[in-house]
């Protein structure tokens, strides 16, 4: 009789975590839209993740007081420079406590090719899900959606080539 009940209590149990388990996958995997918002660059144009749709973007936060953005930041414009003839679109966005003429300063000195966003307020990082941490790299495909989240320097061979297969995508 208690065997009964204990084969019971393991199937219950094992339920539990299959849908537990069914669930956090599920959370993982689900497409995220990336925010609806406008930013301004450098140079004052305005732009809009509205009007970003139908093409695929990377957003990276990063800081000039960053060892890893700096570092990352050539592997970044080669990236940006292998995809950009196929639409490619990059913002790299300074994060609110990096002091705007360090930004201009990093941006002309090492003639950065992509668009420059200062989040002076902080509301572009909010709006990315907080971003407190840098570098942190958003990969958005046509369709508006969060396709990846990296947090520290990414892979570039991997990085490069989800970039391939979103660029192919219709």
């Amino acid at each position: 009789m208690a065997s009964n009940n204990s084969k019971k209590l393991v199937w219950i149990v094992l339920s539990l975590m299959l849908a537990a388990g069914f669930f956090v996958y599920q959370s993982f995997n689900a497409k995220q839209a990336a925010p609806s918002l406008s930013f301004t660059n450098l140079q004052g144009n305005k732009t809009s993740t509205q009007s970003l749709k139908g093409k695929v973007y990377m957003v990276n936060f990063w800081a000039t007081s960053c060892t890893t953005c700096v570092k990352e930041m050539p592997q970044m414009i080669a990236s940006y420079e292998k995809f950009r003839a196929q639409g490619l679109e990059f913002f790299a966005v300074a994060m609110s406590y990096d002091p705007p003429n360090y930004v201009l300063n990093f941006t002309e000195t090492r003639q950065l090719p992509f668009q420059v966003v200062l989040d002076v307020e902080g509301k572009i990082a909010q709006a990315f899900g907080d971003v407190r941490l840098t570098p942190t790299t958003f990969v958005i495909d046509k369709q508006g959606n969060i396709i990846k989240r990296y947090v520290g320097e990414p892979s570039f061979i991997e990085l490069d080539q989800l970039l391939a297969q979103l660029l192919k995508q219709a």
